[in-house]
């Protein structure tokens, strides 16, 4: 139906498929309120990741570890304005690839390539789970990493079955930015202007966090949890608000960790809010 969703407002936070996931939730009759939360930039030093993907082509990894879609894209964009590209194309041909959930699978088939694996469940837990049951002793395994995150337990896991660990950070968070967006979208849920807010990362669990603090709106936005239905992506959205004693309401169903599924979810939790009458759409 394509009206299941008709007089609801979600806000959704910024992420890079940000006008697909609007433009579903817009498809399924919701008002979507959307909230900037930062950008994703380029590594401000490229001489790091320059000299990774070198490494890469000189001597091809023996396994690749891609934690995120956006990590291998912009890999992809610096090898591309040197004219290394294609040569780093093939070098990866050559590695056993190993990917943290269904998105950097997808960047690689961007680039025609497959994973050898994917993790059941994208979290860095499932990372270390996945390749713990491998033999890794002497391989050199090029491991990419995502920002505002310690992947302390991630390296030490590897080094301790014997890889050479020789990892690459290819972007960066303006963790600054949109500060305003957020206020606002914060007065929104407390005052009930919003019916579900819908995570898809855990970094805007944490960014809400932490310009909530910055700008001494904690408790507001604690107080608008309460008010708004919580619909979180996935196991690692789930428990980066739980580490924050926060709750989730809603996921989708069967494991099924993408947009159309969670839409779903939230389609199903709504509509039974709505027939106990507690929004607008409501009967009470």
């Amino acid at each position: 139906m394509a009206d299941r969703l008709n007089g609801t407002r979600i806000l959704i936070l910024e992420t890079r498929e940000e006008a697909q996931f609007s433009k579903l939730l817009a498809e399924q009759g919701a008002e979507v309120v959307q909230c900037p939360m930062f950008t994703i930039e380029d590594a401000p030093d490229p001489a790091p990741v320059e000299a990774w993907i070198r490494r890469a082509i000189d001597r091809p990894f023996d396994d690749l570890v891609l934690m995120t879609g956006e990590g291998l894209r912009r890999i992809m964009k610096l090898a591309r304005a040197r004219g290394l590209d294609q040569a780093l194309v093939a070098a990866l041909a050559k590695s056993r690839k190993f990917t943290r959930g269904p998105k950097p699978g997808k960047a690689l088939r961007e680039i025609s390539l497959e994973a050898q694996q994917t993790t059941e469940k994208p979290t860095t837990e499932g990372v270390v789970e996945m390749l713990g049951q491998l033999d890794l002793k002497g391989h050199r395994l090029g491991l990419q990493l995502y920002p505002d995150k310690d992947h302390g337990a991630l390296t030490s896991a590897l080094a301790a079955q014997g890889a050479e660990v020789d990892t690459v950070l290819p972007y960066a968070y303006d963790s600054k930015a949109a500060d305003a967006n957020i206020v606002a979208a914060i007065d929104d849920m407390a005052e009930g202007r919003i019916d579900s807010v819908a995570l898809t990362n855990l970094g805007q669990v944490r960014r809400l966090i932490e310009a909530a603090k910055a700008h001494g709106s904690e408790a507001k936005l604690r107080a608008g949890f309460e008010r708004t239905l919580i619909a979180s992506v996935g196991p690692a959205v789930s428990g980066e608000l739980a580490a924050h004693g926060l709750r989730t309401d809603i996921s989708p169903a069967d494991d099924a960790y993408f947009m159309r599924p969670l839409i779903s979810a939230m389609a199903a939790a709504l509509a039974e809010k709505r027939l106990a009458g507690q929004w607008p759409g409501g009967d009470a």
